[in-house]
């Protein structure tokens, strides 16, 4: 028997679980520990940072968590973790959403951990209810319209996406927190023409990762 078998061995466990610590990105002590947020943790973190020094109360998010809190890792349950931090700063979140399904489960998520009173859930176009929105916003999230390595549905997300904050431009104000998913993405993600359109009035890119935070200059 090699005589070293056991501390290579163990050494191969040491470095295997390192690396795991590693990759894992928790919010921690906001969510428990075990939830990993990966490559949006640093930009949710940021955020929730930022919208409590600014007492927000009315957050707007495009694209509902369909996968509950299974999807931290895959989508960032953002549905969530921004219904939470409403819940602790008596706030609100509307969330809207094309697909009955995604509302069903994100719901589903939402009843069991007691956010009820603080997430309005709609079934809309999100466009739609945007232009319709008569509350100032103090946080938006675009995170709506899937995005894929078809370049015309990749044109058509980006469009999309700027279309909503089209619609919803006049309801913002000079403390008005954005941050858009899924940018660090073959050609440029869902935030590529929004973030061109907001850096002609008067916005800046505060952080650019795999999601983009712009405020207001």
């Amino acid at each position: 028997m090699n005589i070293f078998a056991p501390y290579v061995f163990g050494l191969i466990v040491v470095v295997f679980f390192s690396a795991k610590f590693y990759k894992h990105k928790s919010l921690f002590p906001f969510m428990p520990f075990y939830y990993d947020f990966r490559k949006r943790r640093n930009t949710f973190k940021l955020v929730l940072k930022i919208i409590s020094e600014r007492n927000a109360k009315i957050l707007v998010e495009t694209g509902t968590s369909r996968e509950g809190l299974k999807g931290t890792k895959s989508n960032g349950s953002a549905t969530f973790v921004f219904g939470k931090w409403a819940k602790i700063n008596n706030a609100k979140l509307f969330s809207v959403d094309i697909s009955e399904d995604s509302i069903k489960n994100a719901k589903k998520m939402i009843t069991a951990e007691g956010l009820n009173e603080y997430v309005d859930f709609q079934l809309s176009d999100s466009v739609k209810f945007l232009e319709k929105f008569d509350k100032q916003v103090d946080f938006l999230y675009l995170d709506s319209y899937d995005y894929s390595n078809d370049k015309e549905v990749q044109i058509a997300s980006q469009i999309h996406h700027l279309n909503e904050f089209k619609a919803i431009e006049n309801q913002l104000h000079s403390k008005t927190v954005v941050l858009i998913d899924d940018c660090d993405l073959p050609g440029g993600g869902k935030g590529k023409m929004v973030v061109e359109y907001m850096l002609t009035k008067g916005w800046y890119i505060e952080r650019s990762e795999y999601q983009i935070l712009l405020l207001k200059k």
